[in-house]
């Protein structure tokens, strides 16, 4: 009989123990994912920071949208186009701008002409109290010698010369953002309900509303903000006026502009950088006009703060001063100067916004919500010293027992201290 072979001899090559694992199937397609995810990230987040420019250009845009847009608006209920609308709007602020700007030019080229005009002079009274004060013997043309042929001067010319290139770039690329912006915030104005219609056209109808409330919030507080500003800038730049008129100080239209606006416009520190030129430009006339010039800044700037501000603004941009202030801070920490000059406007449409949607609820009466605790608890000890001072002495009521007098009442007696009762006890019985 033959001898029948063994499964499990050694000529098997199959291994004993358990298969091998085998990679799943669904592994290299979620690593193909996982690697497509990530340079999509990555392709997304270059693109936003060589995009990050133009979207700042085209937030301010539509803010500066969001605040001509009443106007628009007011101009385009009376039967004007609202392109045409949008470009009067336009064209006043480019001559505004422009009438600012040529103000502040010939202030500048006039003081500037000036001190060339009396450099020699300013030049010599130096070097007079130099040689006086410290027993020197210099001179105006051995100064202007050693100044002209100083290493640092040529230096600075020769790197000013150099970088003509990079200045002549920054100032192309100014004007290209600020033409980029202009022509953004016109089709943001002139198209306002187009681009509405579009936005809301891939809404649901319950989203929509929202939409449209916010809105109608955002243009209400940007442009409530920005003419309550540009009112105060008025009142602000006359009454500056005025008083530069009366100290005779030179060029006081443009000073009066100048003060106006930078204090309005530039939040938190501009009005200590508009009243610093006119207060220079009075010492130069009389050192007593730049101390006149300074006390009516700080008085004029609490004026602005406790009375006229609030009630201008009372209606358009109603926040808190320190929530204020700390938008200013975010939006200069995120933007620049550009974030701090949105940033109020930005801040009061949320609040507003937020203020529509959130419940509120009655507060309950208590000593912490209701403030002046200490006040009351210390009014209410001088109340039971003042009624213990003019009852009776504990034994009275005792006395009051046996003759029958009008003590009678103990129980009012003794609350005395406590509630009103045991107080119009008292009265009555001392009366």
């Amino acid at each position: 009989m033959p001898a029948t072979e063994n499964p499990t001899s050694h000529d098997d090559p199959r291994p004993d123990g358990p298969a091998a694992p085998r990679m799943p199937r669904w592994l290299p397609r979620a690593m193909v994912l996982a690697l497509a995810l990530v340079a999509c990230f990555q392709l997304a987040s270059w693109a936003f920071h060589q995009l990050i420019s133009l979207l700042l250009n085209v937030l301010i845009a539509f803010f500066l949208a969001l605040a001509v847009e009443p106007a628009v608006d007011w101009m385009a209920a009376r039967g004007m186009r609202r392109g045409a609308a949008t470009g009067l709007v336009f064209l006043g602020i480019l001559i505004g701008t422009a009438g600012f700007f040529a103000l502040l030019g010939s202030m500048l080229a006039g003081q500037i002409a000036t001190m060339v005009q009396e450099f020699p002079q300013y030049l010599d009274s130096v070097i007079s109290w130099i040689n006086s004060t410290f027993h020197s013997h210099l001179s105006r043309v051995e100064v202007q010698n050693n100044l002209l042929k100083s290493d640092w001067l040529q230096k600075y010319v020769q790197d000013s010369a150099n970088n003509v290139l990079a200045v002549s770039a920054t100032v192309l690329g100014s004007l290209f953002n600020l033409l980029t912006v202009a022509l953004f915030s016109f089709y943001f104005a002139a198209d306002g309900p187009r681009l509405r219609r579009a936005l809301c056209s891939v809404l649901p109808p319950s989203r929509q509303a929202e939409v449209l409330r916010a809105w109608e919030i955002a243009v209400a507080k940007t442009g409530g903000y920005l003419y309550s500003r540009g009112l105060m800038a008025l009142i602000s730049g006359i009454a500056h006026y005025v008083l530069l008129e009366i100290l005779g100080v030179p060029y006081a239209p443009a000073l009066g502009m100048w003060v106006g606006l930078v204090s309005q416009f530039i939040p938190t520190i501009g009005t200590y950088l508009a009243g610093a030129l006119p207060i220079l430009l009075a010492f130069t006339v009389n050192p007593w006009y730049a101390l006149w010039v300074f006390g009516f800044v700080v008085v004029y700037q609490q004026f602005e703060n406790y009375l006229l501000q609030p009630r201008i603004t009372a209606k358009t941009v109603d926040i808190h001063p320190a929530v204020a202030f700390g938008s200013v801070i975010a939006g200069t920490a995120l933007m620049g100067a550009v974030g701090a000059l949105i940033a109020i406007p930005a801040t009061a449409t949320l609040q507003a916004f937020l203020g529509a949607y959130v419940k509120r609820y009655e507060v309950t009466d208590e000593v912490r919500v209701r403030g002046g605790g200490r006040r009351r608890r210390a009014s209410s000890a001088l109340r039971r010293l003042r009624r213990s001072l003019h009852d009776d002495p504990p034994a009275a009521p005792l006395e009051g027992r046996g003759d029958g007098g009008g003590g009678g009442d103990g129980p009012s007696h003794g609350g005395t201290d406590g509630d009103e009762r045991g107080t119009g006890g008292t009265d009555s019985k001392g009366g």
